[in-house]
C-alpha cells in the first residue's frame, strides 16, 4: 500500500537530491556536462574532487554575507507573519457582523497565485508610476526608490512575503482557537480573569502545538521563498536582497559559465542548515513537552 508512494517520492525527491549531492563533490559545469550539439554527442568530462567545493564556499565570504540577510529575512518574515496572523485570528474568532466577508478577504492572498501577487505589487512598487508613490506624492512626500534602494528593497520584499503569508497563519491559527473549549474562557471570566490573562493562560497554551508546528513551516517555506526575491528585485538592487536559494539558481542559469557543482554545493548547504533547524526546533519542543 505505501509502495506507490514511496516510488513517486523516490523518483520526484530523491533521484535529485542524490543528483545534486553527487554533482556538488564534482567540478561539474557548463563546459564539462555532458550534451549535444546538433548531431553531436559530448560525453561528460567533469571530475570528482570531493569536499573541495564546500571548502570553497564555506572559506567565501559571499556564503556568509547571504546565510546572514536569509537569516534576517527568515525571522522578520515569520514573526510578523505570526503576530499579523495571531491578531486577525483572535478578531475574527469573536461574533462579528461580515465575519465570513472578512475572512474570505484575508484568505484571498493566499487564493491567488504568488507569481500574480508578485508581479502586482512590483506596478505598485514602481518608482515613477506605481500607485503607492502616487498617494505619497498626493500627500507631498518625494517618491520612494522601494526597489532601487537596498533598505527599501530589504523592508519591500519582507512586506510582500507578509501579505503572503498571513493567510496562512490566519486559517491555521484560527483552526486552532476554534479547538478551544469555550468552557475555560468562561470559567476564566467567571474568576475575575482579565483579557489579558485569559490570553495568556488559555489562548497561548491552546495554540502551541499549532504554533510550533506553522511556525517550523513558514521558516522552511521563508528560507527558500524563491519567487518573491527572484520575480520583485531579482536580487538587487546589486545584491541587497540576494538569499541563499536564489544565489544557488544564480550559480547555475544565470551566470555565465554556469557552474553545476558550486550551485549544487549551495543546495546542499541549505538543506543541511534547514535540516539541523528543524532537529533543534523539535528538541526544543520536546523538552517543553510538546510531541512533534
Amino acid at each position: 500500500m505505501v509502495a506507490p508512494v514511496v516510488l513517486v517520492i523516490g523518483v520526484i525527491i530523491g533521484f535529485p537530491l542524490v543528483r545534486g549531492l553527487y554533482l556538488s563533490l564534482t567540478d561539474a559545469n557548463e563546459a564539462n556536462v555532458q550534451r549535444d550539439i546538433g548531431v553531436n554527442h559530448i560525453p561528460a568530462t567533469y571530475k570528482f574532487t570531493g569536499l573541495d567545493n564546500y571548502k570553497a564556499v564555506l572559506s567565501d565570504g559571499v556564503f556568509w554575507d547571504r546565510l546572514g540577510w536569509t537569516v534576517v529575512w527568515t525571522v522578520a518574515c515569520v514573526a510578523v507573519t505570526f503576530l499579523l496572523g495571531l491578531t486577525l485570528a483572535n478578531m475574527l474568532n469573536r461574533k462579528l457582523r461580515g465575519r465570513t466577508f472578512y475572512r474570505l478577504a484575508l484568505i484571498l492572498p493566499w487564493a491567488i497565485p504568488a507569481f500574480i501577487s508578485v508581479f502586482t505589487w512590483r506596478m505598485l512598487y514602481n518608482e515613477k508610476n506605481g500607485i503607492l508613490n502616487q498617494l505619497l506624492a498626493g500627500g507631498g512626500i518625494d517618491a520612494i526608490p522601494w526597489l532601487n534602494d537596498p533598505t527599501w528593497a530589504k523592508l519591500s520584499v519582507i512586506a510582500v512575503n507578509v501579505w503572503l503569508g498571513v493567510p496562512f497563519m490566519l486559517v491555521t491559527l484560527l483552526g486552532g482557537l476554534q479547538s478551544i473549549p469555550g468552557e475555560l474562557y468562561e470559567a476564566a471570566e467567571m474568576d475575575g480573569a482579565g483579557a489579558w490573562q485569559r490570553f495568556r493562560h488559555i489562548t497561548v497554551p491552546g495554540l502551541r502545538a499549532v504554533s510550533s508546528t506553522v511556525i517550523l513551516l513558514s521558516t522552511i517555506w521563508t528560507f527558500n521563498m524563491f519567487p518573491v526575491i527572484f520575480l520583485l528585485t531579482r536580487g538587487g538592487p546589486g545584491d541587497a536582497t540576494e538569499i541563499l536559494v536564489t544565489y544557488a539558481y544564480r550559480l547555475s542559469f544565470v551566470d555565465s559559465p554556469r557552474n553545476f557543482s558550486e550551485s549544487a554545493t549551495w543546495g546542499v548547504l541549505i538543506l543541511v542548515l534547514l535540516s539541523v533547524v528543524a532537529a533543534v526546533y523539535r528538541r526544543a519542543l520536546r523538552k517543553q513537552g510538546e510531541v512533534w
